[in-house]
């Protein structure tokens, strides 16, 4: 029974975040598939920074992990990435998640629980910065052991890589020249974008050979710049930004595994683009700087690649991919962080000096031309001249 001038109240929206979940224990499949406002759901035991790096790059609206994100072996850095990114981090909710969370279905995330409308399907903890910073402090306690263990693969790989390593044995031939010239390496981050902004000057007095490492030829792309080469998984690289290497002469270096198969060659193929392969256990990051020194680079610039002690820690099961250290030290004094070339680079005479100084050239001449009475003649004149000057100015300083 209706009453005539009665009206249903609204439903208040539920607390949390919401949004579709995006489902997969295989983190590399799902980074690639997942968007803005979607909800990863994964399953990554103590989640590295790299990982979150890319979680936050893509937007998401929150992230329910089915192991702990910190378990207490090490201080990984991915759960303080997505916390001070604003992003909701649910943790240990359980392996069994992962099946009653279906891809595409949409959730919410509230007070450490995954719900779907008002039923509860999951419950962990939500992580916070105190609790996060907390955790940290105890997982320094198990460094040591990480610090055997890794050093224990170093030697392992080394053993497995010496050729490599050691005398380049491996290293693919390339069309690009690199001997001689500068290179500019880029990989994906959170910040690399505004990097490579600060980078303008250097660009364009050295004009290095670009290097787009798996999503970092998006990066280069999205700015306006042209990669000669990409390394790393052509199936994490837009189907466009291939075709524009191809229209351009640029090659892509696939990383090949053991028994010689390389994910992706036949759709770079496919897609008419110069494509080599390099087999070798490294991570794609640093086959592109031994790429770089195998074939004389004269510098090698970085953007995205972090080396400190944390960083080489940090990485997939527990460091055991070494390659990092072993690259890093083989390029020695030929690799640069970007950060550091940006500061070189920036002007010494600060930009309202710099405008101050050309104001007070065009007030004298402005003077000089009114004394001779030739100001009105060239008054016009003047005045565009004032405007490219401005110009000029502020695009030097950029």
């Amino acid at each position: 029974m209706r009453f005539a001038g009665l009206r249903a109240r609204p439903e208040e929206p539920l607390p949390g975040t919401v949004g579709v979940a995006r489902v997969d224990r295989r983190t590399g499949d799902l980074l690639r598939r997942i968007g803005p406002g979607d909800i990863a759901v994964l399953d990554r035991l103590d989640l590295d920074r790299r990982t979150a790096e890319a979680l936050v790059a893509a937007e998401v609206a929150g992230v329910v992990n089915a192991a702990p994100s910190i378990s207490g072996r090490f201080p990984n850095l991915g759960p303080e990435v997505l916390v001070a990114a604003g992003i909701p981090l649910v943790d240990g909710v359980g392996a069994e998640a992962l099946r009653r969370i279906r891809e595409g279905s949409t959730i919410r995330l509230h007070d450490g629980a995954v719900y779907q409308g008002q039923r509860e399907i999951a419950r962990g903890t939500e992580q916070t910065a105190e609790l996060i910073a907390a955790q940290l402090v105890e997982a320094k306690a198990g460094m040591a052991a990480l610090l055997e263990a890794f050093s224990a693969n170093t030697v392992e790989f080394l053993r497995r890589e010496r050729a490599l390593i050691l005398d380049g044995v491996g290293v693919p031939g390339l069309r690009t020249p690199l001997r001689g010239r500068q290179v500019l390496v880029v990989a994906a981050g959170p910040h690399v974008a505004e990097e490579l902004r600060a980078l303008r000057g250097y660009l364009r007095e050295h004009r290095p050979v670009l290097v787009g490492v798996d999503r970092g030829a998006e990066i280069l792309h999205a700015a306006g710049h042209k990669p000669g080469l990409i390394v790393g998984d052509p199936d994490g690289v837009p189907t466009e930004i291939l075709r524009a290497a191809a229209r351009r002469g640029a090659e892509v270096v696939v990383p090949a595994q053991p028994d010689g198969h390389a994910p992706g060659l036949e759709r770079v193929q496919d897609l008419g683009v110069a494509a080599v392969t390099f087999p070798a256990s490294g991570s794609a990051e640093d086959l592109a700087l031994l790429l770089a020194e195998a074939h004389g680079a004269s510098l090698v610039v970085t953007l995205g690649l972090r080396a400190g002690l944390r960083e080489f820690l940090d990485r997939d099961r527990l460091g055991e991919n070494p390659s990092a250290f072993l690259t890093r030290l083989k390029l020695g004094a030929l690799l640069v962080d970007g950060s550091a070339v940006a500061t070189l680079h920036r002007p010494r005479v600060s930009a309202g000096a710099t405008l101050l100084l050309v104001a007070a050239c065009a007030a004298a001449i402005a003077v000089a031309l009114i004394v001779s009475g030739a100001g009105p003649v060239y008054a016009a004149e003047l005045a565009g001249a004032w405007r490219a000057l401005l110009a000029w100015t502020k695009g030097w300083l950029s």
